[in-house]
């Protein structure tokens, strides 16, 4: 059943009325009803907070003991999304990593360019740091515009001369705000969520004038030594496969552990459609499986 899936699933987004370039006023309601249409599992606990400063939603499991905590950063781009609608992909990874989920309410560009979300991202994780006193027992994880969060969270904690969390998942990473990558032209085909000239349209917004080749926006310029394990996925078919892949690259050279998870004919953050789709519950699988094994043995 999987070619189906992925062809179904290939039908249905390039169906939807959601364009990563287009006018936010319009876009950001698109996206939050795309992402929350599904009623969350019953079993899903949802509590509203404030960490460091920051508006954080956390997600648990009812029944499971979380083993730790994972600080997850949302996607849209740098300027849509939030943490609220991330909830049905925050607690399906919460369920596999077996581990409870804080996803953040970073601000958002044009309204709140570089750097105010990576001061959020620190922010919260130095509270959250203050909370659960070992950083063994933290994992970060992020999607798109979150994925690069991650990585550049984890270059300011190590510039802040802070722990290092256990390990990170990157889902889909926007690591290039640049956009040089040769996927942006080689899949653009293939790709029904995202276009290379959105992308330029969002960041634009959220460099206002920055260097696109700052490390502290775009990770795969930067030296990446010191930072924890990492697992990056993407799929074959996103514009965003080389900002995957060159940071793999990367962190490899710098002699971070890292493994690459490219699962063939799946598009941009593939794993949030778990319910229809094959591949996505086997990554959320494989995922859960990374984020727990870092953990400390009991």
């Amino acid at each position: 059943m999987s070619q189906q899936q992925r062809e179904a699933l290939d039908q249905m987004m390039r169906a939807n009325p959601f364009d990563i370039g287009g006018e936010l006023r319009e876009q950001r309601p698109v996206l939050e009803q795309m992402l929350t249409h599904a009623p969350l599992p019953n079993d899903v606990t949802t509590t509203m907070g404030v960490l460091g400063g920051v508006p954080v939603v956390t997600v648990t499991i009812d029944g499971q003991e979380p083993l730790g905590t994972v600080l997850y950063f949302h996607g849209g781009a740098y300027a849509m999304g939030t943490a609220a609608a991330s909830v049905g992909l925050a607690s399906d990874l919460a369920r596999r990593a077996q581990m409870k989920v804080i996803t953040v309410d970073y601000r958002l560009a044009p309204e709140h360019p570089f750097p105010a979300a990576p001061d959020d991202a620190l922010a919260a994780y130095r509270a959250l740091l203050e909370i659960e006193g070992d950083p063994s027992r933290i994992a970060l994880a992020g999607e798109s515009a979150g994925g690069n969060l991650a990585v550049v969270t984890l270059l300011a904690i190590r510039e802040a001369g802070l722990p290092q969390p256990s390990s990170a998942l990157l889902m889909s990473p926007w690591t290039d705000l640049e956009g040089t990558g040769d996927s942006n032209r080689t899949k653009a085909d293939l790709d029904p969520a995202l276009t290379s000239a959105g992308m330029r349209t969002r960041a634009n917004d959220y460099l206002a004038g920055a260097d696109p080749r700052d490390a502290r926006v775009s990770p795969i310029y930067g030296d990446l030594s010191g930072l924890p394990p990492l697992l990056i996925q993407a799929g074959s078919n996103e514009v965003l496969l080389d900002d995957a892949t060159r940071l793999a690259a990367r962190a490899a050279s710098d002699e971070v552990a890292v493994t690459l998870d490219v699962v063939p004919q799946v598009s941009h953050v593939f794993q949030a459609f778990s319910a229809m789709l094959d591949e996505a519950e086997e990554a959320l699988t494989r995922a859960g499986a990374f984020v727990r094994g870092h953990l400390p043995k009991a």
